[in-house]
C-alpha cells in the first residue's frame, strides 16, 4: 500500500503521465513534505525545482518556499531575504531566534540576519545594536562572535550606520588580538569600506600598517587579499604614499609568497589611474622620474625572478608603466619590458603545466597591450612570437596564435610579414588527431586569415586543405570555415562547407551547411567587381542574388521551433534587399543613357516649377531609390534593436550595413535631389584608427572616400550629369568590393535572454474573449519572468522592462453612439524593474464602445546604458465589451416609450392623407 500511495503521489504531482495545475501539484508535494517517512520527504524536496521551472510565478513560489521553510526552519527564511526583505514578522522571528538556547537555531538566525541586513535598511538599523551587544557580551562564545562579526559588513545603508559599525570593528581589532579575530574583523572592515565608500583611504592605511608591522603570515596574507580587493574596486583612492609603502614592503620581504601577493596588487594598480598619481607632481616637488622610482626598481628586480608568477607580475607592471606614462625617456623601460616578456615566453612555452599556461597568458596579454600602446615595438614582439612558435608546446602554441591574431587585427601592416612563417608552420603542424592538435589547426588558420587580409592565394588554400584532409575532424573543418566566413575569405569557406555536406546526420544540419555554402558562393561572386564597369557589376550582383535566394530557402528549411534562426534569416533578407536596391540604382543611373529626358522636359519643369523635372524620369526613380535605402537603414536599425543577446562585433557589423544604406541615400540627395541644402558636417570624416576589425577599417575607408567624392561634386555640376551617376555607381562598387563579414552571432549565441509573460484575467481558450461591461474598466495584470541561458549578462543586462499595452476595435456590436475620442482607444506604457528576474504591473483599460477588442501587450527592455532593445514577446488577448444591464434597461424603456408615439404619428399621417 505504501508503494502504491507513493506512485500515486508522484503521478498526481505532475511527474508521471498525469499533468495537474499548479495548485494541485503544490498540494501533492506538500503531502510528501508532511509524510512521516524521510525518503518521501526528500523526494518531495527534490521535485520542487521542476515545479518552479514549469510555473515560474511568485504566488506559487512564495507558497512553496513557505512550505519548505516550515521544514528547514530559520535557515530557509534567510534564503528568502531577497523576496521578503521588509516582512516585519520575519524580522521579529530572527531577533527572537538570536536569543535561543538551541545552537542550531542561533546559527540559522545569524545566517538569516546577514541576508536580511544586506537587503533591508530597516532591519540593518534595528539589528545593529543587538549584534553589537552580542559581540561585546562576555557570555557570547568566541565561535559565535566570529560568525556575528561578518554581519557588520552589511551596515552600509547610510553614513551613520556605517560609522557606528566601523567604530565597533576598530574596537574589536584592538581588544581581541588573536589571529582568527583579527582576520575576521579586518576582512569585515574592508568589505564595509568597499560597500559604503566611506573611509576607504583609512582602510588602505590600516591594512598597510598590519602588512608592515604584524609578524603573523596569516594576517599579512589577509591584508594583501583585502588590498587587492580595494585595488580592483577603488583604485582612485590610492595615494602615492600608499603605493610607495606597498613597494617598500615588497622590496623588504624575504618570502616569495608574500612578494607575489604584493606584486599582484601593484600590477592591478599599474593598469589604472593610480599609476599616474604615483608619477604625478607632488606638492612642491618635481614630477617623479619613472626610472628612479621604487615601483620600477621592484619591477625590474622581479622580471627575471625564478618564480614564474613574480616574474609575470613584474613584467606586467613594467608594461603598464610603459604604456600609461608618455615621457620620452622610457627607452630603458621599454627594453626591460620586451626582454622580460621574451624570457617569460621562452620559459613558459616549453611547459604544459597549468601554472605555466596561466603565466603565459599574462605575458601574451602584455605583448598585445605593448604592441598597441607602443607600435614601434610591435615588430620585435611579432618576430619573437614567430620564432618561439616552432618549438613551443601545442597548448602554448594555441595561446600564441591568439596573441598574433590580436596584434594583426590592431596593426594590419604586420600581417604580410608573418604570413610566410605561418604557412610553413601549418605544413608541419598536424601529425595527430588529438584535441590540442585540432584546436591548434583552428587557431593557426585564424591567424592566417587575419594576416592575409585579402583573398587567400592558391598555395595557402592548398596547404590548409591538405592538412585538414589528413588529420582533422568535421567539427574542426566547420570551425575553420566559420572563421573564414568571419574574415571574408568566402572562396575558402565555400569549399569547406561543401566538403561537410555529406558528413552530417541531421537534415537540419545539412540545410544549415548548404545555406552557408550558398551565402559564401554569393559573396564570392562579388569579388569580380571593377570600377567603371557597370554592366559587369549588374551581372555579378544578379549572380550573387541567385545564390542568396537558394541559400535563404535552405536556411528556412534548417530552422526549427526551438531554433528559429530569426536573426540569421532577417540578416540575409536584408542583404538580399540591399543587393537588389544596389542593382536598381545602377540601372537607374544607366537610364540616363538609355532613356534620356525628352525635348519638352525643360518646358515641363518650368510649368511644374520643379527644376529637377527637366532630367526626365530619372528624377522620380532617384527619389524612389533614396526612400528605399532609407527604409533599408530603418530595417537594419530594427534588427539591431532586436539583437539584445548579440556580441559587440556583430552589432557593429549591423551598424555598418545601416551606415552603408544611409551613405547611399545621402549621396543621392546631395548629388541629385537637393544639392543646395546638403550638409556634410554630420557625416564628417570618422577616422578608421579606432576600428576593431579589418572589415570595419576597410568600410570606414570606403565611407570617407565616397563622402570626399560626393562633396567634391556637390554644386559643381548641374544635376543630373554623367559625373553624378558615375559617382553613385562607383560608390556601390566600392562598398561591395569589401567582403562581407559574417560575425559570431550568425553562428553562435553566447548569451540567451527571453521574457515570459502571463496576463490575468486570461481566458481558458485563447480564442475566447473576456467579457467586460462597457461602463467598467478592466484591470489587466501583467506578470513576467526573465529567463537566462548558461551565461547571463555576458554582454549586457536588463535594467528595466518596458510594457506597452494597446487595444484596437475588431468588430462593433449594437448602435453607434457618440463616444469621446479618449474612450475609443487604449495606449499605455509602463516601465518596471525586475526583482530577482520577476516583474509585475497593472493597467486600467476602458472599453466604452460595444464590440470585440484586441489587446496587445508588447515588452521591450532597457539595459544599464539606457539603450532600448525590442526583445518581445508580443501577447494578444480578446475582450468583448458588453452593454451594462442598467443602460440596457433604460434604452429598452426609451424604445418602448417611443413606439406608441411613433404609431400615433403614423395614424395622424394616414388620417391627413
Amino acid at each position: 500500500m505504501a508503494s502504491n500511495s507513493t506512485k500515486s503521489f508522484l503521478a498526481d504531482a505532475g511527474y508521471g503521465e498525469q499533468e495537474l495545475d499548479a495548485n494541485s501539484a503544490l498540494m501533492e508535494l506538500d503531502k510528501g513534505l508532511r509524510s512521516g517517512k524521510l525518503g518521501e520527504q526528500c523526494e518531495a524536496v527534490v521535485r520542487f525545482p521542476r515545479l518552479f521551472q514549469k510555473y515560474p510565478f511568485p504566488i506559487l513560489i512564495n507558497s512553496a518556499f513557505l512550505k519548505l521553510a516550515d521544514v528547514f526552519r530559520v535557515g530557509m527564511l534567510g534564503s528568502l531575504a531577497s523576496i521578503i526583505p521588509e516582512r516585519k514578522n520575519a524580522h521579529h522571528s530572527i531577533r527572537q531566534s538570536l536569543d535561543s538556547h538551541d545552537n542550531v537555531e542561533v546559527e540559522a538566525a545569524v545566517f538569516a540576519a546577514a541576508n536580511f541586513s544586506a537587503q533591508s535598511k530597516d532591519f540593518a538599523v534595528g539589528i545593529c545594536n543587538k549584534i553589537s551587544e552580542m559581540i561585546q557580551g562576555l557570555a557570547t562564545p568566541v565561535d559565535l562572535k566570529l560568525k556575528l562579526i561578518p554581519i557588520l559588513q552589511h551596515m552600509h545603508h547610510d553614513a551613520i550606520l556605517a560609522s557606528s559599525a566601523r567604530q565597533l570593528l576598530q574596537q574589536l581589532v584592538t581588544a581581541y588580538p588573536s589571529t582568527k579575530m583579527v582576520i575576521v574583523s579586518l576582512h569585515t572592515f574592508t568589505l564595509l569600506a568597499a560597500s559604503s565608500l566611506v573611509d576607504t583611504p583609512k582602510q588602505i592605511q590600516l591594512l598597510l600598517q598590519y602588512l608592515k608591522n604584524d609578524p603573523r603570515k596569516a594576517v599579512k596574507r589577509l591584508a594583501i587579499q583585502d588590498l587587492k580587493l580595494l585595488a580592483n574596486k577603488t583604485p582612485h583612492t590610492w595615494s602615492r604614499e600608499n603605493i610607495q609603502a606597498l613597494c617598500e614592503c615588497a622590496l623588504q620581504t624575504p618570502y616569495d609568497s608574500l612578494k607575489l601577493g604584493m606584486l599582484s596588487v601593484l600590477a592591478t594598480l599599474s593598469g589604472t589611474i593610480a599609476v599616474k598619481h604615483y608619477f604625478s607632481i607632488a606638492s612642491g616637488n618635481v614630477a617623479s622620474s619613472p626610472r628612479s622610482s621604487d615601483l620600477v626598481k621592484l619591477a625590474q628586480e622581479c622580471c627575471y625572478h625564478n618564480n614564474r608568477g613574480i616574474a609575470a607580475h613584474g613584467v606586467r607592471v613594467l608594461t603598464n608603466i610603459t604604456v600609461s606614462c608618455q615621457e620620452k625617456d622610457l627607452l630603458a623601460l621599454e627594453q626591460d619590458a620586451v626582454f622580460g616578456l621574451e624570457s617569460l615566453l621562452v620559459l613558459c612555452s616549453q611547459d604544459d603545466s597549468p601554472g605555466a599556461q596561466a603565466t603565459l597568458k599574462i605575458a601574451l596579454n602584455c605583448m598585445v597591450k605593448l604592441a598597441k600602446g607602443r607600435p614601434h615595438l610591435s615588430q620585435s614582439v611579432v618576430e619573437t612570437l614567430l620564432t618561439q612558435l616552432h618549438s613551443a608546446q601545442d597548448t602554448a602554441r594555441i595561446l600564441m596564435c591568439h596573441c598574433l591574431a590580436a596584434i594583426a587585427m590592431q596593426l594590419p601592416v604586420l600581417g604580410d610579414g608573418m604570413l610566410g612563417d605561418l604557412v610553413e608552420l601549418y605544413k608541419v603542424i598536424g601529425r595527430s588527431a588529438t584535441d590540442k592538435q585540432q584546436e591548434l589547426l583552428v587557431s593557426l588558420a585564424t591567424v592566417i586569415f587575419v594576416a592575409s587580409q585579402k583573398a587567400l592565394s592558391a598555395e595557402v588554400k592548398a596547404v590548409i586543405k591538405q592538412q585538414l584532409e589528413s588529420v582533422s575532424n568535421g567539427w574542426t573543418v566547420y570551425r575553420i570555415a566559420r572563421q573564414a566566413s568571419r574574415m571574408g575569405n568566402h572562396d575558402m569557406a565555400r569549399e569547406l562547407y561543401q566538403s561537410l555536406l555529406t558528413q552530417v546526420a541531421s537534415e537540419h544540419f545539412y540545410f544549415w551547411l548548404n545555406s552557408l555554402k550558398e551565402f559564401s558562393h554569393a559573396e564570392q561572386c562579388l569579388t569580380g567587381l571593377q570600377e567603371e564597369n557597370y554592366s559587369s557589376a549588374l551581372s555579378c550582383i544578379a549572380e550573387s542574388l541567385k545564390f542568396y535566394h537558394k541559400g535563404i530557402a535552405s536556411l528556412t528549411a534548417a530552422s526549427t521551433p526551438l531554433n528559429p534562426l530569426s536573426f540569421q534569416c532577417e540578416f540575409v533578407k536584408l542583404r538580399i534587399d540591399l543587393l537588389q536596391a544596389f542593382s536598381q540604382l545602377i540601372c537607374t543611373c544607366n537610364s540616363l543613357k538609355t532613356s534620356p529626358p525628352p525635348a519638352i522636359a525643360t518646358t515641363i519643369a518650368m510649368t511644374l516649377g520643379n527644376d529637377l523635372q527637366r532630367c526626365g524620369r530619372i528624377s522620380n526613380q532617384m527619389k524612389l531609390s533614396m526612400e528605399e535605402f532609407r527604409s533599408l537603414a530603418s530595417r537594419y536599425g530594427d534588427l539591431y534593436q532586436a539583437s539584445f543577446d548579440a556580441d559587440s562585433a556583430t552589432l557593429r557589423n549591423v551598424e555598418l550595413q545601416q551606415q552603408s544604406c544611409l551613405l547611399i541615400s545621402h549621396a543621392i540627395e546631395a548629388l541629385i535631389l537637393d544639392p543646395e541644402s546638403a550638409s556634410f558636417q554630420e557625416y564628417g570624416s570618422t577616422g578608421a584608427a579606432h576600428a576593431d576589425s579589418e572589415y570595419e577599417r576597410r568600410m570606414m575607408s570606403v565611407y570617407n572616400h565616397v563622402l570626399e567624392e560626393v562633396e567634391s561634386l556637390n554644386r559643381k555640376y548641374t544635376p543630373v550629369s554623367y559625373m553624378h551617376t558615375a559617382c553613385l555607381c562607383n560608390a556601390i562598387i566600392s562598398l561591395l568590393k569589401v567582403p562581407l563579414s559574417f560575425q559570431r552571432y550568425f553562428f553562435q549565441k553566447l548569451q540567451s535572454t527571453s521574457i515570459k509573460l502571463a496576463l490575468s484575467p486570461s481566458p481558458r481558450n485563447p480564442a475566447e474573449p473576456i467579457a467586460v461591461q462597457n461602463n467598467q474598466q478592466l484591470a489587466l495584470k501583467v506578470e513576467g519572468v526573465v529567463q537566462h541561458g548558461s551565461k547571463p549578462g555576458l554582454f549586457r543586462r536588463i535594467q528595466s522592462v518596458c510594457l506597452n499595452v494597446s487595444s484596437t476595435l475588431q468588430s462593433k456590436s449594437g448602435q453607434d453612439y457618440k463616444i469621446p475620442i479618449d474612450n475609443m482607444t487604449n495606449e499605455m506604457e509602463q516601465r518596471v524593474e525586475p526583482h530577482n528576474d520577476y516583474f509585475s504591473t497593472q493597467f486600467l483599460l476602458n472599453f466604452a464602445i460595444l464590440g470585440t477588442h484586441n489587446i496587445t501587450v508588447e515588452s521591450s527592455v532597457k539595459d544599464a546604458n539606457g539603450i532600448v532593445w525590442k526583445t518581445g514577446p508580443r501577447t494578444t488577448i480578446f475582450v468583448k465589451s458588453l452593454e451594462d444591464p442598467y443602460s440596457q434597461q433604460i434604452r429598452l424603456q426609451q424604445q418602448q416609450a417611443q413606439q406608441p408615439l411613433q404609431q400615433q404619428q403614423q395614424r395622424n399621417a394616414y388620417t391627413r392623407f
